[in-house]
């Protein structure tokens, strides 16, 4: 006789391709929650150790999490390890190389998010201290690189950590020493999803560079003013990116996102074995043919689909919503500007024609030259005759105007940053300009200008 664990798989086996874009559609929200405008944040912030700025181990950071708990907090283990702890607004959880991962409920008062994210950063500040540890607002580690960082224990990290660098050169680097911030929208159709999305994608290259701020690396000031970005670019071709030429067309779907994932080599799928949940690395097969053929025995089920998905990691992609993921995590003044650029965008149609406008006679091969290019020059690029730092300025100025409509004071959200795009500069810029002419080439001065507290 199956066993309840057994049933609830047979239930969950996808019989039809056309299962596959279930996820997407399911995410459709009707216009009435739409017209929240509400917006998911995700927020990365690095932990190193006060006495020598590297990066703080896995243990350090599990004692945060026992302090930070306080018993109204709901503990995330995984084989007994604290990995995570979440209550009614979010989850905090863990990042490979033990950066926090603040995942917030959506909310639709940016304001209200940055009261709760500052408040957050004060009190992990503090508690911080009691271990030994500080937070950065920072886009990698600025000390430490990923030989010296160990990944947390989580089987789900051990398999990207194996097939990852089988495939390029920097995935190491992303998975352990960087932080960024994500946000996410809603759709209200396919068609107001391939909108937004398409939107996204063009865009986040140019946003990318807007928010560049991680030009020291290992102690030294690098060739790059996004670290974080540049090994983006080399973490994995077949799951990074830009997703497809065919998003800057006309008539791209669900069903074609479905086709995209559907060629991209699998990592794991997770199964009960012996009563526990356990990762089966799969040997690079796609889930093409997973579906198809089954491997070792087992076949294709919703949360191998789902687990696939999550595995797949370009600068936009789909879930139940939109998640728009590539800008360097920022200090405390810039932290919710990245979702309120991207929210005064994509939430008003008259803002992503005025946007749409300003790109246009840019192709799939110009986004792609300039996502390649923004991890060195940030907005001292020129594209077609054009400068970054002039496109960034009317982006800007399009989302505060538009901010301003929605009628929250959102737009107070964008001031910082305005004031270094109408410079032409970005936060790497400051940075940059400060280690040559004032800290000395002093990496203590860069930690104690990026703290969070």
């Amino acid at each position: 006789m199956l066993n309840h664990a057994d049933l609830k798989l047979q239930e969950n086996i996808i019989t039809d391709k056309k299962q596959l874009a279930e996820i997407f559609f399911a995410g459709i929200k009707p216009s009435e929650t739409a017209a929240k405008k509400q917006t998911g944040v995700e927020f990365e912030k690095l932990p190193v150790k006060i006495r020598d700025y590297k990066a703080a181990s896995y243990y350090d950071v599990a004692k945060f999490l026992q302090l930070y708990n306080n018993n109204d907090k709901q503990p995330v283990y995984e084989n007994n390890a604290l990995l995570g702890l979440s209550d009614k607004d979010g989850v905090i959880s863990l990042e490979p190389g033990s950066q926090t991962e603040l995942s917030l409920v959506p909310k639709d008062n940016l304001i209200e998010v940055k009261k709760y994210i500052d408040n957050y950063n004060k009190n992990t500040a503090q508690l911080a201290q009691k271990t030994g540890i500080c937070w950065l607002g920072y886009g990698i580690q600025p000390v430490s690189t990923y030989e010296q960082i160990n990944i947390i224990p989580k089987k789900r990290y051990e398999y990207m950590t194996k097939y990852l660098p089988t495939v390029a050169k920097k995935p190491l680097i992303m998975m352990r020493e960087t932080a960024g911030i994500q946000a996410s929208f809603d759709y209200t159709s396919e068609q107001d999803a391939m909108r937004k999305f398409s939107f996204a994608i063009k865009l986040s290259p140019i946003v990318s560079a807007i928010f560049a701020n991680s030009p020291v690396r290992n102690g030294r000031l690098t060739n790059y003013k996004s670290n974080r970005a540049a090994s983006w670019l080399e973490t994995d071709n077949d799951r990074c990116g830009l997703v497809s030429e065919k998003v800057f067309t006309e008539g791209f779907s669900f069903d074609d996102y479905v086709e995209i994932l559907l060629d991209v080599p699998m990592i794991f799928i997770e199964r009960l074995i012996n009563g526990k949940k356990t990762a089966l690395k799969t040997n690079n097969i796609t889930f093409r043919q997973f579906l198809n053929q089954g491997w070792q025995g087992f076949i294709a089920n919703k949360q191998d689909w789902e687990t696939h998905i999550s595995l797949y990691f370009p600068d936009v992609r789909f879930k139940s919503y939109i998640e728009i993921r590539n800008q360097d995590n920022q200090r405390t003044e810039l932290i919710c500007a990245v979702p309120a650029l991207w929210k005064g965008l994509i939430y008003n149609n008259e803002a992503m024609e005025a946007v749409e406008n300003l790109l246009k006679g840019f192709t799939y091969q110009d986004f792609e030259y300039i996502r390649n290019e923004i991890p060195r020059y940030a907005l001292d690029l020129e594209i077609k005759n054009r400068s970054l730092k002039d496109i960034a300025k009317e982006i800007v100025d399009i989302s505060y105007n538009s901010l301003k409509t929605y009628g929250k004071s959102e737009e107070k959200l964008l001031e910082p940053l305005r004031e270094l795009v109408y410079k032409g500069i970005t936060p790497a810029d400051v940075i940059i300009d400060k280690w040559e002419n004032i800290w000395n080439k002093d990496v203590s001065k860069l930690v104690e200008y990026s703290i969070l507290k």
